[in-house]
């Protein structure tokens, strides 16, 4: 089995259009969310999110690109960009046909369909642009990543929800491990911030009015929001080989269904998921120091990750850390585990544990330690990311500090 390492990572979220900005956000504990910027926000009962501000697409892509690209491709390919300038690896020949794509988003591309709606049912056209369908399409940030860059391996989109991302870092992680690839680019995007998006979830009534507050006594739930975080995952001995700059080792990860229901998690399938990264990791609970957790900020949700956790590391979960950036940059839906594996990262690397802000009330059904408020100095060596997803689907990567 192949040691897989990651050597790039880039990102677009509400925090910041780069890696060092977002960084600096988690450091700073500071917020994203505020009143959402769209048409029809009037009509809206939910006014905020963890909106992507001071983007101009005009500025990274050309006409015809725009016409092509959906606000969540271009954010995939932005933080690609990024990811990929810093690992250094140029794809040409055979490194070219072993090295592919897996990208996590839920929706794909809601604001090409929601505009084109639009112009359908209410303003009564009868066509609508050739290219709607490929830009619309889930796989399309995939696809244009790997023709971007002549990428010529296994390229695909998972959709899982709220677990999309980390589904699609473990299937990278699993095609490197195996032999299969021995680069990835990976991570995911998702831009549903606009008016149907929104509306959607409205109907679930589990959004908050005024802020995302994980783990809080008051929370009143979660917080949506865009952005993209994309990564390059490789094969150590090539990483090695070349010199590559490694920025933290992909270690374990298990996938779980709860197969109970669509909409409520389920304690039992978030244990099992946290105990099958440790056990494909070869670690023991003892060896955890911080867990990013999945904490959108919902009663169901957070009281069940925490009780999740309690099964799982016993006396131990005494002494873990565990934060959700999600009251920063909000809720990505199908992106969002990859922006929080950027929060792992700085953990491993920079010994910053990232907080959770908006904390106000010790809630007695969550008793973690959740580092309220405050990013914290810590030596940390192992992480875990959460990622428990709509229709019971759960999805957990084990990361070390290399």
């Amino acid at each position: 089995m192949k040691r897989v390492v990651i050597t790039g990572q880039g990102t677009i979220n509400a925090l910041g259009h780069s890696v060092p900005d977002t960084l600096a956000a988690f450091r700073e504990g500071r917020c994203g969310i505020g009143p959402l910027e769209i048409r029809d926000v009037d009509r809206l009962s939910i006014k905020i999110g963890g909106q992507v501000h001071g983007y101009e697409p005009e500025a990274h892509f050309n006409r015809q690109q725009i016409a092509l690209y959906d606000r969540f491709t271009q954010f995939t390919l932005l933080a690609a960009r990024q990811a990929l300038a810093q690992s250094g690896l140029d794809f040409c020949g055979e490194l070219s046909m072993e090295s592919g794509v897996a990208l996590g988003t839920s929706g794909g591309g809601m604001n090409t369909l929601d505009e084109n709606y639009r112009s359908v049912y209410e303003d009564g056209k009868n066509r609508v642009h050739p290219f709607v369908v490929p830009k619309l399409m889930n796989n399309a940030a995939a696809s244009h990543v790997s023709m971007t860059f002549n990428l010529k391996g296994p390229s695909f989109t998972v959709a899982t929800a709220c677990s999309s991302s980390n589904h699609a870092m473990g299937q990278a992680f699993h095609m490197i491990r195996s032999g299969m690839c021995r680069v990835m680019i990976t991570g995911g995007s998702e831009s549903m911030l606009c008016f149907g998006g929104i509306k959607a979830w409205e109907g679930l009534r589990v959004m908050s009015r005024d802020a995302c507050r994980p783990f809080s006594a008051n929370r009143n739930g979660m917080v949506q929001g865009e952005g993209a975080a994309i990564f390059v995952f490789e094969e150590y001995e090539h990483a090695r080989a070349r010199g590559a700059d490694i920025l933290a080792e992909v270690v374990g990860f298990a996938m779980t269904a709860d197969a109970s229901d669509i909409v409520m998690p389920s304690r039992q399938g978030a244990a099992r998921a946290i105990e099958g990264a440790l056990r494909d990791a070869r670690l023991a609970p003892e060896d955890i120091d911080y867990i990013n957790a999945h904490g959108t900020g919902t009663a169901a949700n957070d009281k069940t990750e925490c009780a999740a956790v309690a099964d799982v590391f016993g006396p131990h979960a005494d002494q873990l850390m565990i934060s959700s950036t999600k009251s920063m940059h909000g809720h990505l839906i199908g992106g969002t585990g990859a922006v929080e594996l950027l929060a792992c990262i700085m953990a491993l690397r920079d010994g910053i544990v990232a907080p959770t802000i908006g904390y106000e009330e010790p809630d007695p059904e969550c008793t973690l330690d959740v580092v309220p408020n405050t990013a914290r100095e810590a030596d940390v060596n192992v992480v875990l990311s959460n990622a428990f997803a709509f229709g019971g689907l759960n999805a957990v990567l084990a990361l070390r500090k290399v």
